[in-house]
């Protein structure tokens, strides 16, 4: 196979392995933050 195709493939599994990776941490920190604030400060959670 060609050298370029072999970095397109390498950086697009890169690239969706970190937009994962991102959803799969910052969604649940999230949740944790809100519920935080929530019985800390009683700030609802749809704020």
């Amino acid at each position: 196979m060609n050298i370029v195709l072999w970095i397109v493939v390498i950086a697009g599994g890169a690239i969706g392995a970190l937009s994962s990776l991102y959803c799969i941490i910052s969604i649940p920190a999230i949740l944790i933050f809100k519920v935080y604030r929530k019985i800390r400060y009683g700030i609802s959670l749809n704020d």
